[in-house]
């Protein structure tokens, strides 16, 4: 035993130069390996990452042009309709024009248009939508010119004296055969591109000359594609080596823009030769890139860590110990691997849908402001044009204080105006941040003032019964005063054919707060459907079927339910339920009737 060991003991010591060059042919192996393998994986994920980037650019300029043939199309038809206007016709044969201007302001706010202009046959400005432009000379402007030659809709691209270019559809105005003047309806495009710079670094809108009409880039407007990209093109030693080093990584890059790789994708535009084209930074495809590769390095580093660590660990005494501790990093890493997969695919994932969720609420946000407020101001303004004619004949009757306490009223109405709209901005925000105590009784008061002129001219009998207490709930006392206007409109609206038109309203209190409106109109014949946005049994120019969609969600909002339902004895009942809330020293009123 005593000559055993030293034996075994030179063995060993022969064998560790062998391992030793074992040891390091498996690490040549491995960088090399790992060379391979990011060059490998390198290319292929570049040209795969690069194309779904070009994908979704694409995707992006389809929605694009579809955006801009929609505004185009939408705003075509214009002009006909405007050149059959007999009021604007009329007003060119006479030679008056002191209400073509509130004219084309009425159809301006139902139109949509950016502004309207109407020439006469010399091309001086008698009417417009922008008072400024009264009286102003187009004789020589390409829409005048283009308009009096024919005789359909003409669409001209005229370049702004402060920069950009202004589009427009003209048509000329004809009775039998002698030119009358021409309708000038203009078109806004430059509303597109703040939304464009949220999708890609730069897009740009060439008309069939190659010349920038709409882009980001309001530097661009006026020049070529070429001329645009060469006004940030960055020069020098640090440029060349950054184009350099992106070739070699595989990169693909159709264009460079402020010294950074961009993949620049096209689009036809359907109209007159337009094109589309984008320009979009690869540094989202380089960075995923970059992160995978991260993950194949640390692979074959943890790699190269467990074959130095075999071969440093090896001993005659630890052999079981060190296969035990082998197994477990192996584990170890596998489980590594899994998780770091999961966690790529959950951020990637949520990456999508925070995206998704953005533009929706977006969208919806719009959609429900531009109509909510279009809605909503309706009944001030109309009450506003009574108080006016009134005060105007106190005025010519020599009642000046009468008169001004039809103003005052319309400073109300306009500070209420006001309020409206800000409180529309919180309609897609579902909050109650500004909640508080609301005298229900006070909330009727208020939406009968307002309503005071048209129940008056329609001399409605209007029956109101509320309890001699407060009856408080949680609120927001102007949206709970819009409900019951919209309610008492809607009323209102069925009671036109009326003989004896009659409106009752009752506030009561119990479990909660019922508010109950009822007509004795022609009822509800569409029940299911009454309160779906956009429904509406009125005629075109009456309404547009989103005053009971939005009453129904702001008394959602505060907790509550409104419901609809036909009277026995004929005619509509809604009812409005609020929670109550604890009221304490409130000094009891009388009801009033």
């Amino acid at each position: 035993m005593a000559e055993t060991e030293p034996l075994s003991d030179l063995a060993q010591a022969d064998d560790r130069p062998r391992r030793l060059v074992s040891a390091r042919w498996v690490v040549v192996i491995v960088l090399l390996l790992a060379v391979a393998s990011v060059s490998v994986a390198n290319r292929l994920l570049t040209e795969r990452f690069t194309e779904s980037l070009r994908n979704r650019a694409e995707l992006r300029l389809a929605l694009f042009s579809g955006n801009i043939q929609g505004e185009l199309q939408r705003t075509a038809v214009v002009p006909l309709l405007l050149a059959r206007d007999p009021e604007l016709v009329g007003a060119l044969q006479a030679g008056e024009y002191s209400q073509t201007s509130a004219r084309l302001m009425a159809l301006q706010s139902e139109i949509g248009a950016a502004s309207l202009q109407l020439l006469d046959a010399s091309g001086r400005t008698v009417a417009a939508t922008d008072r400024n432009q009264i009286g102003s000379s187009h004789r020589e402007d390409p829409s005048f010119v283009a308009a009096r030659r024919g005789s359909d809709t003409v669409f001209t691209v005229a370049e702004k004296s402060s920069g950009g270019f202004e589009f427009s559809h003209s048509r000329a105005l004809r009775s039998g055969g002698r030119l009358l003047g021409v309708v000038v309806v203009a078109v806004d495009l430059t509303q597109f591109e703040r939304g464009w710079s949220l999708f890609a670094d730069a897009v740009a809108v060439t008309d069939s000359e190659g010349r920038i009409i709409l882009a980001t880039d309001p530097r661009w407007r006026g020049r070529t594609i070429d001329e645009a990209l060469a006004l940030g093109e960055a020069a020098g030693p640090w440029a060349q080596l950054t184009r350099g080093l992106s070739e070699r990584l595989g990169i693909s890059t159709s264009a460079w823009l402020r010294g950074a790789p961009m993949l620049r994708s096209e689009a036809r535009v359907p109209f007159r030769g337009w094109r589309l084209v984008s320009f979009t930074p690869v540094d989202t495809a380089r960075e995923r890139v970059n992160g995978v590769l991260a993950l194949v390095i640390m692979g074959f580093a943890l790699l190269l860590a467990g074959a130095f660590y075999v071969t440093g660990r090896r001993a005659r005494f630890q052999t079981a110990l060190f296969a035990r501790e082998s197994a477990e990093l192996r584990a170890l890493n596998a489980r590594l691997q899994r998780e770091i997969a999961e966690r790529e695919k959950a951020q990637k994932d949520l990456a999508v849908a925070e995206q998704t969720l953005e533009q929706s609420s977006k969208l919806a946000v719009l959609g429900e402001m531009s109509a909510a407020v279009s809605h909503e101001l309706n009944q001030p303004l109309a009450a506003m044009k009574t108080y006016l004619a009134g005060a105007r004949l106190l005025m010519q009757r020599r009642r000046p204080e009468e008169a001004l306490s039809s103003f005052e009223r319309i400073d109300d109405l306009i500070a209420r105006m006001g309020a409206i709209t800000r409180q529309l901005k919180s309609f897609a925000r579902k909050g109650g941040d500004a909640f508080a105590s609301v005298d229900m009784r006070a909330c009727i008061s208020g939406a009968l003032e307002m309503m005071e002129p048209q129940l008056r001219a329609r001399r409605v009998r209007l029956v109101r019964s509320v309890p001699r207490e407060a009856v408080m709930v949680r609120g927001d006392r102007i949206r709970i005063e819009q409900v019951i206007v919209n309610l008492l409109r809607n009323a209102l609206d069925a009671t036109t054919d009326t003989p004896e038109p009659q409106i009752d309203i009752l506030l009561s209190q119990g479990e909660t707060a019922t508010l109950t409106v009822r007509d004795n109109g022609h009822g509800l014949k569409h029940l299911d459907s009454l309160f779906e946005p956009f429904f509406t049994t009125k005629g075109p120019g009456d309404g547009v079927g989103l005053g009971l969609a939005i009453s129904s969600g702001i008394v959602a909002d505060h907790g509550g339910r409104l419901t609809a339902r036909n009277a026995p004895a004929g005619g509509a009942v809604f009812e409005m339920q609020l929670p109550l809330e604890a009221v304490e020293d409130i000094p009891p009123t009388r009801a009033a009737e």
